[in-house]
This record gives C-alpha cells, structure tokens and sequence, in this order.
C-alpha cells in the first residue's frame, strides 16, 4: 500500500474559491443535475409509498389486521424518513427537492395501487418494495464511486427497502395460510 498523500495547500485553495457551493467542491465527480434528478425520481417513490402505506394502514381490515397495521405504520414512517433523507441530499447537492403532488406518480418508480383486501394491499406493498430494491441497486451500481455519499445513502434506503420486502413475504404467507 502506497503512504497517503494530499494536496493540503490545493485543496485549502480550492475550499475557499467556491464556498457558496457547500459540500459540492472540485472533487465531486458525479453529473451533479443528473444526480439531483434521480434522488427527485427516489423522493417521488418514497412519497408515494408513504401514501400507500398510511391508506393501508386506515383501511386494513379483518381478523389478522391489527399485527399488519402495525408492520404497515412502521414501514410508513421509516419511508418518509428515507424521503427526509433524500431531500437533504439533494440540498446538500444544491439542488431543489421536487414536492410539488402534480406529476409525482410519474416521477414515482412504483405505483399507487390501493388493494381492497389485506393480501392485496401486502402483495402492493410487496411489488412496489420489490421495484424499489431493484430501481435502487441499478442507481447504487450507476452512482459508483462518482458520489460515494449519494452511493451511502441509496444502499442504506436500499437495506431497509429489502427487509420491508422480506417482511411482506412473510406477511403474505401468514395471511394466505
């Protein structure tokens, strides 16, 4: 392994020509619009799934409902706190979180889909965790290691997205039995 070294003296100079960029400096090497575009695309699906989620959670019913309300709460909540989380980076990439609801289900990677029963709305649930593990890996991959923060970050949404969809699988098997 080679001694580490850096360029203090350039660096040093560098961090104080565009201070008004914040944390994006020389370094970033990533297409910062394209990025921010992206984490939108990701905001949009956690927004929607947040929705789906929280009418989910109202409209269960049934005999196995209260344990799934519950399970269906909880992955409420841990959605937005990953759509809080995306927002923040896309500040942090000086970039404009995109809230506005006209257009969100387009920009949305999953769908909004209600369901009338409860295995409907858990299979809903599970398709729309499956499209996110699969649209997050393919982002992870594409991020490389041109923003490793960004990177971080999807991977960490990315796990929590997995174990929602293990979490359903086993939902499903429960109720359908």
């Amino acid at each position: 392994m080679e001694h580490f070294v850096s360029d203090l003296k350039k660096i040093r100079e560098q961090a104080r020509r565009h201070m008004e960029a914040g944390a994006v400096t020389e370094g970033y090497k990533a297409d910062r619009e394209q990025v921010v575009a992206v984490l939108n695309e990701v905001l949009a699906t956690e927004i929607v799934c947040v929705l789906r989620y929280k009418r989910h959670f109202f409209m269960a019913r049934g005999i196995d409902a209260d344990s799934i309300k519950a399970e269906f709460l909880q992955h409420a909540n841990e959605e937005q706190q990953h759509a809080d989380w995306v927002a923040e980076r896309i500040t942090q990439l000086n970039g404009e979180p995109n809230f506005n609801p006209e257009g969100m289900a387009s920009r949305s990677h999953s769908q909004y889909q209600e369901g009338s029963s409860l295995i409907e709305m858990i299979k809903e649930d599970l398709v729309a965790e499956r499209i996110a593990v699969q649209s997050y890996s393919d982002i992870a991959r594409w991020l490389g290691e041109d923003d490793p923060t960004t990177r971080r970050l999807i991977v960490e949404i990315l796990k929590s997205e997995e174990e929602h969809a293990e979490e359903l699988a086993n939902m499903l098997t429960k109720v359908a039995n």
